[in-house]
Order: C-alpha cells, then structure tokens, then sequence
C-alpha cells in the first residue's frame, strides 16, 4: 500500500505535533517536526547574533547550518533535533527562542531552507509533518490534511504547563502574549502565512483529549484509504 504523506497545520499550541507523534507511531511513519527546524534556526541565529535585517549575513548564516533529526534510545523513542551535531530540543523550547522564532520563520531565505529540507524529507511519502504551512504550502498535494485549533485559552493553559514542566520561569500572562503575538505574525507574514487549505479536515480540541483526538484523525484517514468502505 502506497504510504501517504501527512500534512497538519494550525495555530501555535493546539496540539499538532502531539497528533503528528501519534499518528506517526500508530501508522509506522516518520515524524517530522518542521517548527524544530525553525526553532534551530532561530537558536544559531541568537546564538551568533546574526542580524535579521541583513539579507546577506542571514545567507551566509544558513550555509554553516546543519538540521538533523536523530532517533537514540537514550534520549526517547522520538527523534529528536540536532544543531550541528548538538542536540538542542530542551534549549529550541525556551522562551527566548519563542519570542523569536516567528520572525525568524518569516524570512524569506530562511523558508526557503527549510521547506526545501522538508520536500526532500516527505519526498516518498510515509511522512507525518506539522507546521503552519504544510499543506497549503510545502506538500498541498498531500492526502491528508489536518487544520489544528482550539480556544486562545487553553492554547495558553497547555503550554503555560508545558513550561512549568521544564522548569522555566514564566507568567500565564506571558505566555498569552506570546500565543497572541506569534498568531499575529504566523497570519500576516508576506511568505506562506498560516492559512487552512481548502480541502483540510479542521480538528478543534478545546475539548478533546489525547485519546479522542486521534480517534478521530484516525477514522479521517481510514475513509481516505478505504472510500468504498462502510
């Protein structure tokens, strides 16, 4: 059976990559985490404080990058994102870089760096992809399409949590303003906004836990590969 690519966009903390990890595991399907790349991006940059103004320090900038997804049993059972060989997933979550990411992800060499390792990731399929423009955008042929969503304040709740978990020091009222912010920017951005593509499944899980949620991509994705089915 031929493995299908699977495209899921959505706002800022309303569980894409939750799904994206649980459909992934289910079908046997590579996850790729396409808000990690941009948020290595966007250490590198703070990092060696590269100016995002300045198109041709951002070029030369990209050229000593190095974006990895690596599986270790040491550190999980999903893969886990690389910076030139470092692993960085606990500092690309910081609020730092989330204060930075979006405009970082809305230049325009930057895109087109990432989306071109994206292609080449999905190219055979097989592939379980999040991010703000997967489907409209990186593969809009993808067979199946899902617009994540949920209410400003449970996004905020949920990753106010997730914060407090990895012990970073931080306000609800921050984080809001972050979700608020990055909204602002994801929407509005002159390169691939975050838009719905006109033939994704909108999932709002204001209300839905973990469970429930993939039950119900699950069955979406049964009717795709078996339409006759009753």
């Amino acid at each position: 059976m031929k493995k299908l690519t699977i495209a899921i966009d959505g706002w800022s903390s309303c569980g894409k990559s939750t799904l994206a990890k649980q459909l992934a595991k289910k079908l046997g399907y590579t996850y790729i985490d396409t808000g990690a790349m941009y948020r290595a991006i966007t250490l590198f940059f703070l990092r060696h404080e590269v100016d995002l103004k300045n198109e041709s320090e951002i070029e030369t900038s990209l050229k000593k990058i190095d974006l990895e997804f690596k599986l270790e049993s040491t550190l999980g059972d999903q893969p886990q994102m690389f910076l030139n060989g470092e692993h960085v997933e606990t500092q690309i979550r910081s609020m730092a870089v989330a204060e930075w990411v979006s405009q970082v992800a809305a230049i325009k060499a930057v895109r087109s760096f990432a989306v071109h390792q994206q292609q080449q990731m999905g190219a055979n399929g097989g592939v379980v992809m999040d991010g703000r423009d997967i489907g409209t955008f990186v593969f809009p042929n993808a067979e199946v399409k899902f617009f994540m969503t949920a209410s400003p304040t449970i996004r905020a709740q949920r990753r106010f949590l997730e914060m407090q978990q990895k012990n970073t020091a931080v306000s609800m009222e921050q984080v809001m303003e972050n979700l608020q912010y990055r909204d602002h920017l994801d929407s509005t951005r002159e390169e691939s906004p975050l838009t719905q593509a006109p033939d994704s499944v909108v999932i709002d899980n204001s209300n839905l836990n973990m469970e429930e949620q993939l039950n119900i991509a699950l069955q979406i994705i049964n009717k795709i590969i078996n339409p006759n089915q009753e």
